[in-house]
């Protein structure tokens, strides 16, 4: 029997991949996808489990959906993904909205799961993490000029302070043919940016036969007909001088590289289980610099973690400073339940809070600088729409990747199409994004 189900995914873009395949799936099953859940059969939510905070927005998204169902605009809710893996059961009888669960190990099982709700079942669906398949066809949920390409699932690293291993299971690459082919389909769909995605893309081919192989992936990728290619999540003690030096020849891999470092204080990084110090760090930002011309660096940042007193949290700031990173997101330690960094000795919740607006003021001093030292530069947009109230066209340079950093407003006198690239001058700052005027 066909019905309506729409599909709502929270958290980050690996999160995304996931949904784009169940939706791939439902529709082979038959069923109609549809973006309003109101007079949907089936709601899906596809929720984030990283963090105490990512349940909330899930469990808000649940009670939301809960509202159109008691209303009798919606029959079922179904539930997957990380915040459904890291507390199965327990989400079913703490949440009765909720019709049916899958774990990450059971995406594929999604179509399956519908016909049980509709049927009045109460599906708890959790498979093996660890094996689950990664591959399948996607409906893609990104505007056309721009996609996804999970190369991995899972994660070793096991940092004190993260979930991730226990949600996702271990770390396993996919095979480098499964990879192309369908890097391959995504380019003859029009995709222009590829985005290279993983919990640690660094790492891609050591679990397969002990050697790094992601500069040999990027290489063959840079072959198909992509414009851009950009990278996400390069754990800094993975990076090879192979790697860079693929990535400083290959003029489509976008000199913009996303390394979560989290903190720079020896201690801290060794009690979190990171196998960086600050000066390891420091001579990699410096390699990096020197022989990639124009980087933008992209880092995370974990404030109040333990073991982070005022001292160590100067040192956080003072090495910000120091290495003007363009781009960091800054976020206060979560003591998340069943990691060993939550039984540890920590801040409170208000003074981590404290913390990182302080290092996000730090930050934005960075940034500002940095779009000041850039102004009357030359740069390619990937246009991406026109905004009636500022008139202003938006997009996006190498620098920008889509959904963590800004804008770029432009004026033009002719008028581009969303995913157009245009050349444009950067003039001025607005609301700490850069403004220009195409060339």
């Amino acid at each position: 029997m066909s019905c309506k189900v729409s599909f709502t995914s929270l958290g980050c873009a690996k999160n995304q991949v996931n949904c784009e395949q169940m939706m791939a799936l439902v529709q082979a099953a038959g069923h109609e996808i549809t973006a309003d859940p109101d007079g949907a059969d089936v709601a899906v939510v596809n929720t984030c489990g990283f963090l105490a905070s990512a349940c909330e927005e899930a469990i808000g998204c649940i009670l939301e959906l809960a509202e159109l169902k008691q209303a009798g605009r919606l029959k079922k809710i179904l539930v997957t993904g990380c915040m459904a893996q890291r507390y199965q059961a327990g989400v079913l009888e703490e949440l009765p909205e909720i019709d049916g669960i899958l774990g990450t190990g059971s995406y594929g099982d999604i179509a399956a799961a519908i016909g049980e709700v509709l049927e009045g079942a109460r599906p708890c669906r959790l498979g093996n993490i660890h094996t689950a398949p990664q591959n399948g066809p996607r409906i893609l949920s990104t505007p056309p000029w721009y996609a996804y390409l999970r190369i991995a699932e899972g994660c070793g690293n096991h940092c004190a302070y993260c979930v991730i291993p226990s949600l996702r299971g271990r770390y396993r690459s996919r095979p480098m043919e499964e990879l192309l082919d369908e890097a391959a389909e995504l380019a003859s769909a029009g995709v222009k940016e590829l985005l290279v995605i993983a919990q640690d893309i660094t790492r891609y081919g050591t679990d397969l036969n002990g050697e790094h192989q992601l500069a040999a992936l990027l290489r063959e990728l840079c072959r198909l007909d992509f414009h851009w290619i950009r990278l996400h999540y390069l754990y800094p003690g993975e990076i090879t001088e192979e790697l860079i030096d693929t990535i400083a020849s290959e003029p489509k891999i976008l000199p913009y590289l996303d390394i979560p470092i989290q903190h720079c204080s020896d201690g801290i990084l060794k009690a979190m289980n990171r196998r960086d110090t600050k000066e390891s760090i420091r001579a990699l930002f410096r390699a990096l610099r020197a022989r990639i011309p124009g980087l933008v660096l992209r880092t995370s940042v974990i404030t109040g973690l333990p073991g982070e007193g005022e001292a160590e949290f100067e040192e956080l700031c003072a090495f910000l400073r120091e290495q003007k990173i363009e781009r960091a997101g800054v976020f206060p330690f979560s003591p998340e339940e069943g990691t060993r960094a939550a039984k540890m000795e920590h801040v409170d919740g208000p003074e981590a809070a404290r913390r990182a607006e302080t290092a996000v003021d730090v930050q934005s001093d960075i940034i500002d600088a940095y779009n000041e030292s850039i102004l009357g530069e030359e740069r390619e947009v990937l246009c991406e729409g026109f905004d009636g109230q500022a008139q202003l066209f938006y997009g996006r340079s190498y620098a920008e990747s889509p959904e963590i950093d800004g804008r770029i407003w432009f004026s033009a006198g002719e008028e581009p199409e969303p995913g157009e690239f245009v050349t444009v001058r950067l003039t001025g700052v607005m609301d700490g994004e850069l403004t220009g005027e195409r060339v």
